[in-house]
């Protein structure tokens, strides 16, 4: 662990709001207290904002994170965080975020809004980013996307984790910058939106299919293989959605891809290690107390990969055995012979 600075709370002045109470909402309130005397919390219900104000825990996720509650200001109403805030932070789950979103009636004008989130929204079958622009009319100059590799559990135990943070501006850049950086988080800034948040996308669908490998008993060899494949086919889908000079090779798209396919704390590989195990597709999803993005994006990345006629086998071979019910061991043996 690496010796923890004091909060810089004499210098703060932007302020900063969180739209979320799961694991990664969380472990970014828990970045953003490292430098900000207070941050803003939108939750998802008053028992979590009770055992917050009164305890300094997250009672539902994350709960060894300790937080003073004089550093917060936790609410269960987000137009009165974004009014409050010139940064927000989106933190949700994909599948939540239009539930929350559609409860904003507050003037959001030149607010920063940025996505930590991980997933397509399926009201709008996009991306954060589009879903911002095209129904709140929020546009690229006033969003960022975090990308990792940054898991909330070690950030949970300070350990040194590293934040991609893909913004447009570079005044808003140095400020997400300040917001953000710590003894434990080294941030870097990028201005590959769009590209960034397909990646993150994409790293969770391939993970579900290294969790499937390794369920059905398959070992480093393969695993070393098929994530190397999956590189190679992120990168012809990001040159198919938005074309710019770009290295897969960087931490933010192959670094989020290897910790998220190898780590245990990885939901989507989890999602997909019990897959491989036999457990069937649902009842898979209902044993996990947490969200897989992954099987949520699934669909939607393999529809935009047929339309585009992409070559993409290892996200048509997870999507057929996520929602064409395709036997996992007879598919992944008929995609051993696709990769090298």
């Amino acid at each position: 662990m690496t010796k923890k600075k004091s909060p810089k709370s004499q210098t703060q002045t932007t302020t900063v709001g969180v739209v979320g109470s799961g694991s990664f909402a969380t472990a970014i309130v828990k970045m953003l207290v490292e430098n900000n005397k207070l941050v803003h919390w939108c939750v998802r219900n008053e028992y979590v904002k009770g055992a917050i104000e009164q305890r300094g825990h997250n009672p539902n996720y994350l709960t060894s994170v300790s937080f003073d509650p004089k550093n917060l200001k936790v609410t269960t109403d987000i137009n009165e965080l974004v009014s409050a805030c010139e940064v927000v932070v989106l933190a949700t789950p994909s599948i939540y975020l239009s539930d929350a979103m559609d409860k904003m009636t507050c003037n959001y004008e030149n607010k920063i809004f940025v996505s930590a989130i991980k997933g397509i929204v399926p009201k709008v079958n996009d991306v954060v980013a589009h879903y911002l622009r095209d129904e709140f009319k929020i546009g690229f100059r006033n969003q960022a996307v975090i990308a990792g590799p940054c898991h909330a559990e070690e950030v949970a135990m300070e350990r040194l984790s590293y934040l991609t943070i893909a913004v447009a501006e570079d005044d808003v850049a140095k400020k997400l910058y300040d917001l953000f950086s710590s003894d434990f988080i080294n941030v870097h800034c990028t201005k590959d939106i769009l590209g960034n948040e397909f990646s993150a996308i994409l790293k969770n669908i391939y993970a579900v299919g290294a969790g499937i490998s390794s369920g059905l008993g398959y070992g480093d060899n393969f695993t070393a293989v098929f994530v190397s494949n999956a590189v190679r086919e992120m990168e012809i889908f990001l040159e198919s959605v938005y074309e710019v000079p770009r290295d897969v090779n960087e931490s933010a798209y192959l670094g989020d891809l290897l910790v998220t396919a190898y780590s245990l704390f990885s939901r989507n590989r989890n999602l997909g290690n019990l897959i491989g195990k036999g457990y069937t597709v649902k009842s898979a999803i209902q044993s996990m107390n947490m969200i897989a993005e992954g099987y949520y994006a699934a669909d939607s990345v393999y529809h935009t990969s047929k339309s585009k006629k992409l070559n993409t086998p290892i996200i048509d071979t997870i999507y057929g055995i996520l929602y064409k019910e395709k036997n996992a061991e007879t598919e992944f043996k008929k995609l051993t012979l696709l990769l090298n």
